[in-house]
């Protein structure tokens, strides 16, 4: 059976999206992977699925995500920014990460990602310690610090992000032990009060153009830490977004969201 999708970007991150309300569609990892094949497939960088909301839920419409390599997760920020754009209205997104309330803006969108978690099992971590400043690290990197926001994060502050090694320590990492659900690697700089430059080895997808829960991530370790206070403004390859965060509040995260082209597809043949 023939069903809707569109092709959607956030900064360059780049998604199928399938519009699963009229028609539903069996999701499983190998027809995730053989979509978002960018030579035999559609390609992206995720596969979303917009679905109806559970009956007697207060959401608007559901949202699964897959990874380029098939798995499933839990959150993603620039691909939630994209839904009220392909809905047409504001939205309140069920998710695996729970409820998120997405606005449309000028260009974009505005997301209440929730609220951010630090404990260790709740990254989660193989073992506890300290997720602000954590007793491990890998080679010459400093310290990171850790924050679930929906999906697992660690992020390291370095002086020079151009001298890191990215394709050879994000996946080194996203496969350590100490990462029970692997876990997306984020190696941000500061470069102004209230600025950040950021580069994410993305679970499941590796290098990324920008990861909306990434930045979300970061903005909230960097204001832990006392780096900066918000909002912040997070630049990634593709671009930047702002993230606005306080201490026991919700994250808002604020940033462009681009409609590229509608098509038909028969799932099945993938």
């Amino acid at each position: 059976m023939m069903s809707r999708f569109s092709k959607m970007h956030g900064l360059g991150n780049d998604f199928v999206v399938i519009d699963a309300r009229q028609a539903p569609v069996a999701m499983t990892e190998a027809r995730a992977r053989a979509i978002a094949d960018r030579h035999a497939g559609i390609g992206c960088d995720q596969l979303i699925v917009i679905g109806d909301a559970e009956a007697g839920d207060q959401a608007d419409v559901s949202m699964l995500i897959f990874n380029s390599d098939g798995s499933e997760v839990e959150a993603c920020g620039n691909a939630t920014r994209c839904v009220p754009l392909f809905v047409g209205k504001d939205v309140l997104i069920r998710t695996r990460a729970g409820l998120l309330d997405a606005k449309g803006v000028d260009g974009g969108a505005s997301v209440d990602m929730g609220a951010p978690r630090f404990d260790w099992d709740a990254i989660p971590l193989g073992y506890p310690m300290d997720t602000l400043t954590m007793s491990a690290s890998w080679e010459d990197l400093p310290a990171p610090a850790a924050v679930n926001v929906g999906n697992p994060h660690v992020i390291f502050f370095v002086e020079d992000l151009d001298a890191v090694d990215f394709e050879r320590l994000g996946p080194l990492i996203e496969h350590d032990p100490l990462f029970p659900a692997r876990v997306n690697v984020n190696f941000a700089q500061v470069v102004g009060p209230q600025h950040l430059r950021l580069i994410v080895w993305e679970r499941g997808a590796g290098l990324t153009r920008a990861c909306g829960t990434g930045a979300c991530a970061t903005a909230v370790a960097a204001i832990r830490r006392k780096l900066m206070a918000g909002p912040v403004t997070v630049s990634l390859p593709g671009g930047d977004l702002e993230i606005d965060w306080a201490p026991g509040g919700t994250i808002r995260m604020t940033g462009p969201a681009t409609h590229v082209f509608d098509g038909e597809a028969d799932w099945d043949r993938f």
